[in-house]
């Protein structure tokens, strides 16, 4: 039997190939249709019956040993964002206006080839493995779909495993962390009412725009002021709509923002801050507010022990040295719901290896250096192994 490296390494030209068409015809949040369809299709190949249409578009398939051991859940996102492709790749998207901008047909193209590398070793393995391919990571709304959706209904997993490709770090570099890693991930909308009039004569309005100007300041006050300069927070107001003409004053003005915290305790405070000042600043001005708030992803949080095990594995596939600890990140991931039902590690994997894989995740070139797919299976492949005790 080969080993799993160079089990991967014989995958690595049908990884990228697959890697390349999920490229091609990338599809946003709950319209991976075509996405869950090759998905199944391989799997079936290999003699498992997943599941389609879990949480809409997700697939779960689990592997059974037959043999007496733990239950591992391996998850790879599989949504692509509504970005267009700038890259000049024969492997360029096909879909105007849309791309994976953030390497998650990597992570599909790596967990089936994960799949297939378990397989062929399953007289050496004990336990099972679910293997699970979500939806709309990038809306953080796929994980609770598919548990909502009874993804994991008569199944108790005992670790959880996924990793993300980075373009953060270089190519054969591995980084993670124990413990919240990365950001919850919340978001709101805060509606100012006013009362609209001719821009000459502010005093017979009352003006939205003034004082959603005045808002999104006194909202930065949350964390410069209010937040433990050790307890990272973010509150960012990205959106700001409002008004038709120069000689109007509106009578609305729409703010939308998102919230960041890894501390549950400052993530349940600042929410109900960024309603005290949003009325309070409202009244101040004599305006009105309707606060909408959008409860998304808690922090991922990695568990000691599986960490601990997982840079164990790491080191001896990319050597000690290549193995580094991550910093936190105020992104987020849905990944920690499924890190909330069984301990486990997310890590990440550098796919960085010049300039044409080096610009950041989201942006309209954004690429991976594909050599990092073969080791991205390897890696995960050892830590399942690692899980299941073989």
């Amino acid at each position: 039997m080969p080993s799993i490296h160079e089990h991967a390494q014989v995958l690595a030209e049908r990884t990228v190939a697959l890697r390349r068409d999920l490229h091609q015809h990338p599809e946003i949040a709950f319209e991976e249709v075509r996405t869950m369809g090759v998905v199944a299709e391989r799997l079936r190949a290999l003699g498992l019956a997943p599941r389609t249409g879990v949480g809409k578009t997700g697939v779960v398939a689990l592997w059974d040993s037959g043999r007496p051991g733990p239950t591992v859940l391996a998850r790879a996102d599989m949504d692509a964002l509504p970005v267009p492709d700038e890259k000049d790749v024969p492997y360029r998207s096909l879909s105007e206006g849309k791309m994976h901008a953030c390497g998650h047909d990597g992570h599909t193209a790596v967990l089936l080839s994960v799949a297939e590398v378990l397989l062929a070793r399953g007289e050496a393995l004990r336990g099972r493995v679910v293997f699970v391919f979500q939806p709309a990571e990038e809306i953080v709304r796929g994980a609770e779909a598919m548990l909502a959706d009874g993804a994991l209904d008569g199944i108790e997993p005992d670790h959880a495993i996924g990793l993300h490709l980075s373009s953060m770090h270089p190519l054969g570099v591995v980084a993670v962390r124990e413990g919240p890693s990365m950001a919850a991930t919340d978001s709101f909308r805060l509606t100012l009412h006013g009362r609209g009039g001719h821009a000459a004569k502010p005093n017979e309005t009352i003006d939205p725009i003034v004082t959603a100007s005045q808002l999104v300041l006194a909202l930065q006050a949350l964390v410069s002021r209010e937040t433990d300069p050790v307890d990272q927070a973010v509150i960012s107001v990205t959106s700001v709509h409002g008004g038709t003409a120069f000689n109007i004053v509106p009578e609305a003005v729409e703010l939308k923002g998102t919230l960041r915290t890894f501390d549950g305790e400052t993530r349940a405070r600042l929410r109900r801050r960024i309603h005290e000042v949003a009325h309070g600043v409202a009244t101040t001005f004599r305006a009105a507010v309707t606060p909408e708030w959008i409860e998304g992803s808690p922090a991922v949080v990695n568990d000691a022990a599986a960490t601990a095990r997982l840079r164990s594995v790491a080191a001896r596939v990319v050597g000690p040295d290549r193995v580094v600890t991550g910093a936190q990140m105020m992104g987020g991931d849905d990944m920690a719901l499924w890190l909330q039902r069984a301990p486990g590690c997310y890590f990440f994997v550098g796919s960085r290896g010049g300039e044409a894989s080096a610009w950041p995740h989201h942006h309209p070139r954004f690429d991976l250096d594909e050599a990092a797919l073969p080791l991205a299976v390897e890696l995960l492949a050892e830590g399942i192994v690692d899980l299941l005790g073989a």
